[in-house]
């Protein structure tokens, strides 16, 4: 243990420690900016300065490890004059217009500017040429905002994979982004929206898509209907001042309503065809493999659910696509119904129903366009608005939030199992394809409990189960003795894990689950800020409650997924399935 003195006082921490984590864990907090816990470390900013006795000068608290007998002053005269002057250096040559920024009022440089108590600029630099990227569906970038901390390039390099975010040039030419030359929408950009998710002020954002819902609306022409994802009952109270972690299910219900919405649907019901249609697929492949004398069925399966992550292997490994379900993601299916089954049912000319998603990611905003999402001419989804984007249309047409009585959600598009809540948390979609896929195969409920495979659940980055099936049901008799192996991981650098195995044929798994963002849904690059693992983690657990609280909580129980074939889709895999449920993907390749 080290020991050292901090700001008068004793503390002992553990060798390694930087000096930013030793103030925190003993509740002294340091002014900063750029850092962020466990992931980004470069003391870019230089905001968290310190002063330590006998060195000459102030060092950054983040990135500087203590050492025995430190004696180090957090708040002395020279350290909160030298924040103040750093600040307004960084606050020099970026716009001054933050009233009219989307950011105003929940932007990090406001906030530390309040922190830190500036209340005079001194300093006028060159203002940053102004270059707004709006090439992205799902993403703008404003470089005349940046202020080079520098998250975006981590996140995207370390954690995601991606590698397209980076500096450039040097000086008071840096701008952070692609290459000179390139634009967003034409890039291997994921659109996961995880930069924009980090960014601490207006330099990156989500492309706003409330304008066009709000035409829609006023369109009296248009049957306007919405739909809303696991994810985002589990946080959108967030931005009405309730803890990470509350539920705010019939609230949100009643909100789209009051905006003007027609019809409010739950994008689980989709969710819950998703495991109909992917758990029927992956024990095709299952007898494919253990029956077949070809043996063509392509193993490990991959879920589909994530755009983001889909646009990701189009990219990255474009000769493995065969190892995707062929499964469009629950909101683009519940589209394709709502524009076909339920149009004759309620008697509603397709032509006129204008489909909203309400999704905790930006990636859902390129998902929309591909011309693989359209059927008849008509797109599965019209729009795609983020868990921030909805916040924002509440506020704007004064609803009171907290004071809302609890809707519901209309049939029949609308009911669902606990098994499609958790397709908001990694491994939530594995586990409720193993709710249902075991009962097929067995007869008998998954022996675990409270229906959750354990392994599965949490935040590390790749997680695995095995499942062994003693006896089963005579349709699946070729299954008997077998252990299935599933894997699951969120963040695309734990699915280029998964991947490179896959290529060498190392992989062990039958099926695979990857959520393109770090946590999956709940993280997503369209959720309130912050996000970090204790929220994620009250996030998490909140999507379990929703689960443990409904009393059907698997797919293939649900009494309205049942007639849906009975009615209209027949079984899954049938004909009609896979004209509407089923797609297909674009080798892209690297650029």
């Amino acid at each position: 243990m080290i020991n050292l003195i901090i700001n008068d006082k004793a503390v002992q921490v553990k060798e390694g420690t930087t000096i930013f984590e030793a103030a925190k864990k003993n509740h002294i907090l340091i002014p900063h900016f750029c850092y962020m816990e466990n992931i980004h470390k470069i003391g870019s900013c230089r905001i968290c300065v310190v002063e330590v006795e006998g060195s000459k000068n102030l060092m950054a608290s983040c990135i500087t490890e203590v050492a025995e007998g430190m004696i180090i002053h957090t708040n002395s005269e020279r350290v909160r004059n030298a924040r103040k002057v750093i600040y307004e250096l960084m606050l020099s040559d970026h716009p001054k217009n933050c009233l009219t920024c989307w950011r105003n009022q929940n932007c990090e440089l406001q906030d530390l500017g309040n922190l830190i108590q500036v209340d005079e600029y001194r300093y006028e630099g060159a203002k940053s040429k102004e270059y707004i990227d709006i090439s992205s569906p799902s993403i703008v970038r404003d470089s005349s905002k940046c202020v080079l901390c520098r998250r975006c390039v981590t996140i995207c390099n370390q954690i995601q994979g991606v590698c397209l975010m980076n500096p450039h040039h040097r000086g008071f030419s840096t701008f952070i982004g692609p290459t000179d030359d390139e634009l967003l929408g034409e890039s291997i950009c994921t659109n996961c929206g995880q930069c924009v998710l980090v960014c601490p002020v207006g330099a990156l954002k989500e492309k706003d898509s409330t304008e066009q819902v709000w035409e829609a609306l006023y369109d009296k022409s248009k049957t306007v209907i919405v739909q809303t994802a696991p994810a985002v009952r589990a946080t959108l109270g967030e931005l009405f001042g309730y803890a990470p972690g509350t539920l705010v299910t019939g609230q949100m219900a009643s909100a789209l309503r009051e905006i003007g919405f027609k019809y409010v649907f739950d994008t689980n019901f989709g969710a819950d065809l998703t495991i109909m249609e992917e758990g029927s697929e992956f024990l095709e492949r299952l007898k494919n493999r253990f029956t077949s004398k070809e043996k063509t069925a392509v193993l490990p399966m991959i879920t589909s659910c994530s755009p983001g992550w889909i646009k990701y292997v189009e990219h990255q490994y474009p000769d493995q696509l065969s190892h995707l379900s062929t499964c469009k993601s629950p909101h683009m299916m519940l589209g394709a119904l709502t524009k076909t089954y339920f149009a004759e049912k309620v008697g509603i000319d397709p032509a006129t129903i204008f489909m909203v998603s309400v999704m905790p990611c930006t990636a859902k905003k390129f998902e929309i366009i591909r011309p693989e999402m359209y059927n008849n001419g008509l797109a599965n989804v019209d729009a795609v608005i983020t868990t921030r984007e909805l916040g924002r249309m509440i506020k704007e047409v004064g609803i009171d939030f907290r004071n809302l009585p609890d809707g519901k959600f209309d049939s029949p598009l609308g009911h669902s199992s606990g098994a499609a809540d958790i397709f908001g948390t990694t491994g939530g979609v594995m586990e409720a394809a193993l709710r249902t896929v075991y009962e097929l195969v067995t007869g008998r409920e998954l022996p675990t409990e409270k229906l959750h495979l354990k392994p599965l659940m949490g935040l590390s980055r790749i997680k695995s189960a095995e499942l062994k099936i003693e006896e089963a049901l005579p349709d699946f008799r070729f299954l008997e003795g077998v252990t299935l192996r599933v894997a699951v991981t969120s963040g695309l650098i734990g699915a280029a894990q998964l991947m490179e195995e896959i290529k060498k044929g190392t992989s062990q798994y039958h099926f695979i689950e990857v959520m393109g963002c770090p946590g999956g849904c709940i993280s997503g690059g369209g959720q309130p800020r912050p996000v970090n693992d204790e929220i994620r983690l009250r996030r998490l657990e909140a999507i379990y409650r929703e689960d443990e609280g409904k009393t059907i909580r698997k797919s293939h129980e649900n009494e309205d997924i049942k007639t849906i074939y009975h009615e209209f889709l027949g079984a899954p895999l049938g004909h009609k399935s896979h004209e509407l449920l089923h797609t297909v993907y674009t080798p892209r390749g690297k650029k």
